[in-house]
């Protein structure tokens, strides 16, 4: 008898008591899963020990499911937590046509196939006070699709200062090859000019790129050209003007976050074409807003590629209820909005409510956090936090297993109330009181 033969039966495992409350289908895959990797690594396990192996596997993959957590990073548009989030009671709006049919690619008027942009068609127009409008699944697919579209077999100038990488290795230079385009970079990583554009123009250029830094920011010895320039250039030299703007922002924005930091409906009248993402500083659902001359988005409808591209039925319904509100200046429904706009009052009020109900000792002090999500990088967020001596570390990861992620900051955990909703107070001091110990 060799050693793998002393493995008990799979149904062996799959029979102990404390597995009994799995489903079938689970519990025999990762018994299948737990033991090939045992004998892969000629680990010759008793039946406990196995058992042990195997809840140990149906926790985690338990633990990799989405859950409710609570941001007190002080960080409002977290891209490893989601990005903005939904107010609940536009999510509620959804449910009606997510819940039944509809008339997502239906005219009801003519009883015939319709296009799903329709719904949230005008109501771009009307928000950004453009030409027209298209969306698909973010913006680095917005992109693809206008380089692609406009510029196929052609060149695209870019400055060197804007060829940029964001999460996820989205290169533009990588992106601008995808497409079927040929990149001419210009000017330096610090300095370029509007010469320098005029400069580089040859009879294979189509399009002139500008990338918004919205994940970095230049200081001291360093020059740009701003949009509009690039727009007159490009229309005097009958080129296409395109501005990435990666994280735009609309209507309603505190005065320090929007200080040198343009609207969107300003950037688009200076531009042939501009995109942006919806769950940034829109504080909306994932897609690419593309905006700009009719005539050009003509163009991007007719691309076969837009089919693969274009944004899902969920993210269109909860993007058309987000442009609702603003069109109604319901701002408080934009819940990014609502804490980028939150005042120093009643977050500090926040903190001191929590502090009031904790039985761990905090202190209650001013901090700074950050807008997050690729967006106002030179920008910081007056905030209170509540500060924790000991073991920061150690005092972070058991905040983590409670679903609560805080941030480290001098040394000492913090839980930043800037990035805490009013709603979720109550279960934060929930949780924390829960614990025996926080380190």
């Amino acid at each position: 008898m060799n050693d793998f033969q002393k493995f008990p039966q799979i149904q062996t495992l799959l029979d102990d008591e404390r597995l009994k409350s799995f489903p079938h289908t689970l519990k025999a895959y990762f018994a299948k899963k737990v033991v090939k990797q045992c004998k892969k690594n000629k680990e010759f396990l008793d039946k406990n020990a196995l058992i042990l192996r195997i809840l140990n596997a149906l926790k985690e993959y338990e633990n990799r499911d989405f859950k409710a957590l609570i941001n007190a990073t002080g960080v409002v548009i977290h891209t490893n937590l989601g990005r903005s989030i939904f107010d609940e009671e536009l999510f509620k709006s959804c449910q009606k046509s997510l819940c039944s049919y509809t008339n997502l690619e239906f005219n009801l008027k003519s009883g015939k196939r319709g296009s799903r942009y329709d719904a949230v068609l005008e109501k771009l127009q009307i928000l950004f006070e453009c030409e027209d409008a298209l969306i698909v699944n973010n913006n680095a697919a917005a992109v693809f699709l206008v380089l692609n579209s406009l510029a196929f077999g052609k060149e695209v100038l870019s400055s060197r200062g804007e060829l940029v990488e964001i999460g996820g290795n989205f290169r533009i230079p990588e992106v601008i090859k995808a497409a079927g385009v040929s990149l001419k970079e210009l000017g330096t990583s610090n300095k370029t000019h509007l010469k320098d554009y005029e400069n580089a123009i040859t009879k294979e250029t189509k399009l002139i790129l500008k990338t918004h830094k919205s994940n970095f920011t230049l200081k001291g010895f360093c020059e740009e050209v701003g949009i509009k320039d690039l727009g007159i250039l490009a229309k005097k030299k009958r080129l296409i003007s395109y501005y990435d703007l990666g994280s735009g922002w609309c209507e309603k924005l505190p005065k320090n976050l929007s200080f040198n930091e343009p609207e969107i409906k300003k950037l688009v009248k200076q531009c042939d074409l501009l995109s942006f993402s919806g769950d940034k500083l829109f504080g909306s659902a994932q897609a690419g807003i593309i905006l700009g001359k009719k005539r050009l988005i003509a163009k991007l409808r007719q691309n076969q590629l837009l089919r693969m591209l274009r944004i899902d039925k969920l993210s269109l319904v909860f993007l058309n209820e987000s442009l609702k509100a603003y069109l109604q200046k319901e701002y408080d429904k934009i819940p990014t909005l609502k804490l980028l706009n939150d005042d120093l009052t009643h977050i500090r009020a926040k903190a001191l409510r929590v502090q009031k109900e904790l039985k761990f000792k905090s202190e209650l002090r001013q901090s700074k956090g950050l807008v997050g999500g690729g967006s106002l990088p030179d920008k910081m967020l007056e905030s209170f936090v509540l500060s924790f001596n000991g073991n920061a570390l150690k005092m972070q990861e058991n905040l983590r297993k409670q679903g609560i992620i805080a941030r480290v900051e001098n040394k000492a955990l913090v839980l930043d109330f800037r990035s805490i909703q009013e709603s979720e107070l109550e279960r934060l001091i929930k949780l924390i009181n829960e614990m025996e110990n926080l380190c």
